[in-house]
């Protein structure tokens, strides 16, 4: 009683005769149940009716027309026969009806007031007539929530639902088009039904969202503007859609933070983490891609989530990092220096743990002469200052290792750390130096070194006297190359004519050598 109901129906005789019909006006009857305006056979015969079914209803004479009837339509005292579907009904006490029909597990939030929101819809009339989709337009349906761009019943409809969420929306006609519906589609005083699907929802108030999901423990540093970063991510819309991933490419996200190479959001989320950690950045089209989106894959309007595993970052102004992991106890008084010639152990990563080399691997320790540009030029930095048997970490920007190139193994623009141990140092030469004398050289240095008195000296002889002061502790040769390579060079150096022999008018210290040639010079 007082519902408002719309139906078709078809009315006959006993003797199946028609006399009236909605099918046949194309219209359906559309009225207030209970209230007087029907027959009363009519009234009664709808109540209890559910929305799509089909009714018989035989209405005796008292409960029709009675005993006048209707002049040239119905006879006085006339039973009628009504086949009746019901195709809607409502009442001016109903409220928008919302059933939720799939939640997701995690909703990071729920549509409010002033939202921005996209979903995808199926529409229909309350006895299952579609009358619009955004399926078949290949879009989402964007709009504000409660700013007087959508229907009442779906602005209130909408309100509370999480990205992902499926709902069905049963919209009362005052509430939706009313008495005047909308176009061909949508009849006057029409309840309408909506299975909504939300996408993503966001507010043009809303800033970048992180949420950390790993933090390595020992952060000392946090990323700041001006860094460059190397990061790997997955890129995902708020229904978990994915878009782009630098895991599919092999290869990390390489940029300068803070600088405007990114998007802002991604600009603002990185600053912040730390080198391993792992975080989710939740980024609104205003600080993304906006209303345009771009590409194919990134629609207008579409909030962004990153999952971010950040693998390194440095400053170009970096300097090499370094920490002492163990100092022998007894007393150092003599430290790794330019020139010096140090063996020593190392194990070398990337700053996520990703093991890169390790000395161990081939028996034996790294030799290297300091400030040879042997090794690059952050590790011999680190190196110098080591007493043997110190153990260190050294942390090496890309600039001071292997730069934006990388190297075979190491990835370009990668911040490098080793753990290293000095197992041995020996003092190194003067640059340019093969031998040095601990004290001063022979008065008759040509005499020494002929041995066999025949007035040359023969690469025998040379090499006979020069490690026989090695070994009695008058000189020392050119420390981490082969003994008999350095002597043979310095016989090379000696044979002015290369002939084979040195004479006495060839033979000459390295020392003098360099006097004549400042001398020349001047």
């Amino acid at each position: 009683m007082g519902d408002f109901v719309r139906y078709h129906y078809n009315g006959t005789f006993e003797d199946g005769k028609k006399f009236d019909s909605s099918y046949d006006r194309h219209t359906l009857v559309a009225i207030v149940v209970g209230v007087g305006r029907l027959i009363t056979g009519m009234d009664r015969g709808l109540m209890g009716m559910c929305v799509n079914e089909r009714r018989r209803l035989i209405v005796p004479p008292h409960l029709g027309y009675g005993s006048i009837g209707v002049a040239g339509l119905i006879p006085p005292d006339a039973t009628l026969y009504f086949d009746v579907v019901l195709l809607d009904v409502w009442n001016k006490a109903d409220t928008v009806q919302v059933t939720t029909l799939l939640r997701p597990p995690h909703c990071p939030r729920m549509v409010q007031d002033s939202d921005f929101v996209r979903y995808h819809y199926n529409g229909t009339l309350l006895d299952g007539t579609a009358f619009d989709t955004s399926y078949s337009r290949g879009g989402t349906y964007d709009t504000y929530v409660g700013s007087g761009w959508l229907i009442k019943g779906m602005d209130q409809g909408l309100l509370g639902m999480c990205p992902g969420e499926r709902r069905k929306i049963i919209i009362p006609p005052f509430l939706a088009y009313g008495e005047k519906g909308y176009g061909t589609v949508i009849p006057p005083q029409a309840s309408l039904v909506f299975h909504v699907l939300l996408i993503d929802v966001h507010n043009p108030k809303d800033t970048v969202q992180l949420e950390t999901l790993e933090l390595p423990p020992g952060c000392v540093r946090r990323a700041v503007a001006g860094d460059f970063m190397r990061y790997h991510y997955n890129g995902s819309l708020m229904d978990g859609t994915l878009f782009d991933s630098s895991y599919s490419r092999n290869h990390t996200y390489n940029t300068y933070v803070g600088q405007g190479y990114i998007i802002p959001g991604m600009d603002q989320g990185l600053q912040g983490s730390c080198a391993g950690e792992r975080r989710r950045i939740t980024i609104p089209p205003h600080l993304a891609y906006g209303e345009n989106g771009t590409g194919e894959k990134i629609p207008g309007s579409a909030v962004l989530i990153f999952d971010v595993h950040v693998i390194d970052f440095h400053n170009p102004a970096d300097p090499v990092e370094i920490k002492t992991l163990f100092r022998p106890p007894e007393p150092c008084n003599e430290t790794a220096k330019l020139g010096d010639f140090v063996r020593y152990h190392y194990n070398c990563s990337l700053l996520d743990g990703t093991r890169l080399f390790s000395s161990h691997d081939y028996g034996a320790p790294q030799e290297a002469t300091l400030g040879a540009h042997k090794v690059i030029e952050g590790l011999d930095t680190g190196l110098q200052g080591m007493c043997v048997g110190e153990r260190r970490q050294v942390v090496v920007p890309p600039h001071l290792a292997h730069g934006e190139s990388g190297a075979r193994g190491v990835p370009g623009s990668a911040v490098l750390l080793f753990e290293v141990e000095l197992v041995s140092r020996e003092d190194g030469l003067p640059t340019g130096y093969l031998f040095v004398w601990h004290e001063d050289p022979p008065a008759n240095l040509f005499e020494d070194l002929d041995l066999n008195k025949d007035g040359e000296v023969s690469p025998e002889e040379f090499s006979t006297f020069i490690k026989a002061q090695v070994s009695e502790g008058k000189g020392r040769l050119l420390p981490g190359q082969d003994p008999e390579k350095t002597i043979g060079d310095m016989f090379q150096n000696q044979d002015r004519n290369q002939d084979g022999k040195i004479t006495v008018e060839e033979l000459k210290l390295k020392s003098d050598e360099d006097q004549e040639r400042v001398h020349e010079e001047l």
